[in-house]
Order: C-alpha cells, then sequence, then structure tokens
C-alpha cells in the first residue's frame, strides 16, 4: 500500500476550576525496534510504522486520578508495541485479542494500586486509543472519552465509541437528543471504568478503513461540554496543521473554554494526508 502521511494535534488543559489536570494523552510511533514519543504537533509518513494515539481521563481522590490516567497511557507504551509483528501476519483477526488484553493489564495495575496504597483507593480512569496501520485504524475505549471519525467524503462526524453511561445509552437509542444528554444531571455517572470497584472490564473494539482527508479526533469529556458535535464538525474542517495559527487541538480546546471549561479538557486530532 502506498505510504500516507499522519498530521496531528493534542492540547490538555485543566479548565478554568479545577485545581489539577488529571487528563492524559499520548502519542507513540513504533516499528519492531524502536519506539518513539511523539510531540503534541508533528507529522510523518506512515510507511512500515505504526502510530498509537490515546486520551485518558482519571478519577479518584487527591493525585489518584492523575496517576491512574498517567499509568493507562505509561502501559500503552509498553505493551502495545510487542505486538507490532502481528500487523504483518494478519493482524484482521487478532487485534481484538491485543486491545483486551491491553485493557486487562491497566485494569489490573490500577486495582493492585489501588488496593494497595490508601492515597490510590478508588483511583480510576477511562481510556480510549487509535492505533494506525497502514490503511486501517483499530480503536479501543472504556469510559466517556470519545473517538470520532470526520471522513473525507462524509456530510457529518461520527462518533465511534459509546458512551459508557445509562445516558450514553438512552441518546444512542433515541430516548434523547443531543441537547437534553448533555445537560442530563445523570450525563458523567460512569457505569464501565478502569480500575476503581470494577471486577471485570471489556473494551469496546473496532476497526475503520481510512483514506486520505480523514480526521479522527480523540477528546475527553470536559471537551464536549462545551461543545456540541455540529461545532467539533465546523471546528475540525476550519482548521489548518500547516498554518502559523492555532493547531486543530488548541482551537477546540480554548472554543470549549470559552463556552464551559469547569473540568479538564483535552483534544488530540489526527488527519490523513
Amino acid at each position: 500500500m502506498e505510504s500516507m502521511r499522519l498530521r496531528w494535534s493534542g492540547r490538555t488543559d485543566r479548565g478554568r476550576v479545577r485545581a489539577n489536570n488529571e487528563d492524559s494523552f499520548l502519542g507513540l510511533q513504533f516499528d519492531a525496534r524502536e519506539v518513539h514519543h511523539l510531540g503534541a504537533i508533528g507529522e510523518a509518513k506512515t510507511g512500515h510504522l505504526d502510530f498509537v494515539f490515546a486520551v485518558s481521563d482519571g478519577m479518584g481522590g487527591a493525585m489518584a486520578g492523575e496517576y491512574a490516567s498517567r499509568i493507562a497511557v505509561q502501559k500503552i507504551t509498553t505493551l502495545l508495541p510487542r505486538s507490532y509483528h502481528q500487523s504483518a501476519v494478519g493482524l484482521e483477526v487478532g487485534f481484538g485479542d491485543v486491545l483486551e488484553e491491553l485493557y486487562a493489564q491497566v485494569h489490573s495495575a490500577l486495582l493492585f494500586l489501588g488496593t494497595s496504597y490508601e492515597e490510590c483507593s478508588g483511583m480510576e480512569t477511562t481510556l480510549s486509543l487509535c492505533w494506525f496501520t497502514p490503511g486501517r485504524m483499530y480503536f479501543g475505549h472504556v469510559g466517556d472519552s470519545r473517538i470520532y471519525h470526520l471522513s473525507a467524503g462524509a456530510e457529518s462526524i461520527r462518533q465511534l465509541s459509546q458512551d459508557d453511561t445509562y445516558v450514553g445509552w438512552l441518546y444512542r437509542n433515541g430516548k434523547l437528543n443531543e441537547r437534553e444528554a448533555r445537560t442530563h444531571p445523570r450525563r458523567n455517572v460512569l457505569q464501565k471504568a478502569l480500575g476503581g470497584g470494577n471486577q471485570f472490564v471489556t473494551p469496546q473494539v473496532g476497526t475503520v478503513l481510512y483514506e486520505r482527508g480523514d480526521m479522527f479526533l480523540l477528546c475527553s469529556d470536559g471537551l464536549v461540554e462545551g461543545l456540541y458535535n455540529h461545532q467539533l464538525e465546523d471546528l475540525l474542517r476550519s482548521s489548518d496543521f500547516g498554518g502559523h495559527g492555532a493547531g486543530p487541538a488548541d482551537r477546540l480546546v480554548q472554543e470549549s473554554l470559552v463556552r464551559d471549561g469547569r473540568d479538564n479538557l483535552t483534544a488530540v486530532v489526527i488527519r490523513v494526508d
């Protein structure tokens, strides 16, 4: 397959109310020999390389939420590159197992720390990730952070991830519209997260083909507290990765801060060129 180029932009902010930032995000580039951490803004050809981008939103007392989100993205760094060779021998039949094992190990690590140290008691986190191989993106998700896909040929943005909340279930099944779901008093009550009091956690996994002009957005729930889906789409379509102004993630975070900003907020945008 002909090599494509990925451009990415990431930004996180503690918001206007919270004392600390419990969100984390990650960008990795790896092959069979090396793993490289990516900067908040950059571009690279896909070629023989795989790329992973992730957003994690931690929860817990004191600094536990901040630790939880960091542990989640650190586990990706050590675990996912080990499976690189599978992409050369038919990853289509094995990616789900790889991602489920990754999520299980993150969950186990958080449970161990939560029961071993009082200051980590109850720590938990969301985790949404996109794993880019040539021509195909695999994703995994637990919690209420989100993954969006804006296809070059699509009329509107599409949410790939499913919010692990009762309100999210109501919205997916047509019981609530977007405005009602955004203002529901229980919209942030999670039914599933990594760590905490959850004994078993099964992630949502999936895959999509991508082509030139496609864009992907990973974000914490704090970002979408201030922006409707159509506003996310408008900002993505009008963003310029190569210009002198603010990058796509910066624009999304700044706009959400103006409109809400009560929670930590994080955005990672990836465009295929």
